[in-house]
């Protein structure tokens, strides 16, 4: 069966700012058609972005729009399996396209990072990101590049299908199925556990800036999706959640401290992902 494995970079901590594709075909095991494009998103370039993928404004000059691809990803997505590792490439397609008013790929989206969760023990309840994944499994590539990100998510389904016999029908079943595996040991927060079901169980989540839910209201969300929920930013947080208008500096405003500590830990190799409310309330409708 083919299926097609998807990855996206983008400039800022706006999901809609796509700056780089890259999508791989597969007939089964077999890599039978590859595409990778830089993306000019039409909009600035975080200096946090650039540092993680290198990415910035004079790589992408001269480089196609989004609408002007779209038919190039169409082809390789329609009425295929979309294989992505965790929800946060589905969303940026999302979200870029409904920006652009572009029809969505139609494509079933699987999500890799679910796959590890459930194909290996040692996943179960953490390090299940993508280096890690690969690194379990002897895995070497280049992160941060969209195609070699989309690849490496390939890698772990066809790993996961060798180890369990379960082909990617089956596993779009499985992945709606509980989670086995040892879940104690875990350590959480006392004041809001994440829900060790949730799709995002291992994150570690905090809110800043101005948000148009209730703070409370958005730290249930979050649980139930299975992320930690904490106060203050430190370097066990993965995730930050900025409210929209606080998202970019503005004239006469700063990024709030914890936006700040947060960029200051990536900036040290910490993996931290900064998003935006909008794109976090996104997440959390394509998780349930």
């Amino acid at each position: 069966m083919e299926f097609a494995a998807i990855d996206v970079e983008t400039a800022n901590a706006d999901m809609t700012s796509i700056c780089q594709v890259g999508i791989a075909l597969y007939e089964q095991e077999t890599l039978i058609e590859e595409w990778r494009s830089y993306i000019d998103p039409e909009d600035d370039f975080d200096e946090i972005n650039v540092s993680i993928h290198g990415i910035d404004e004079t790589t992408v000059e001269g480089a196609p729009r989004l609408p002007d691809v779209c038919s190039t990803i169409h082809r390789l997505l329609d009425d295929r399996v979309a294989v992505c590792h965790t929800h946060f490439d589905r969303v940026a397609v999302k979200q870029a396209f409904d920006w652009h008013d572009l029809r969505h790929p139609r494509c079933e989206w699987l999500d890799s990072a679910r796959v590890a969760r459930r194909a290996w023990e040692e996943f179960a309840c953490r390090g299940y990101g993508l280096a890690n994944v690969c690194a379990f499994l002897g895995y070497e590539f280049g992160h941060h590049d969209a195609l070699e990100d989309a690849k490496a998510a390939a890698y772990i389904l066809n790993a996961a299908m060798r180890k369990t016999a379960l082909d990617v029908e089956r596993w779009l079943q499985r992945v709606r199925q509980p989670i086995s595996g040892p879940r104690t040991g875990a350590k959480r927060d006392p004041t809001r556990d994440g829900n060790p079901e949730g799709h995002l169980f291992g994150e570690v989540l905090v809110f800043t800036g101005t948000l148009r839910i209730p703070r409370d209201q958005a730290g249930d969300l979050a649980a139930e999706l299975g992320c930690r929920v904490t106060a203050g930013v430190s370097k066990k947080t993965t995730m930050l959640v900025v409210g929209d208008q606080d998202v970019r500096k503005l004239a006469g405003h700063e990024k709030s401290s914890k936006h700040r500590k947060a960029e200051a830990l990536i900036a040290k190799g910490l993996q931290i992902r900064i998003l935006r409310e909008t794109d976090f309330e996104q997440l959390a409708k394509l998780a349930k």
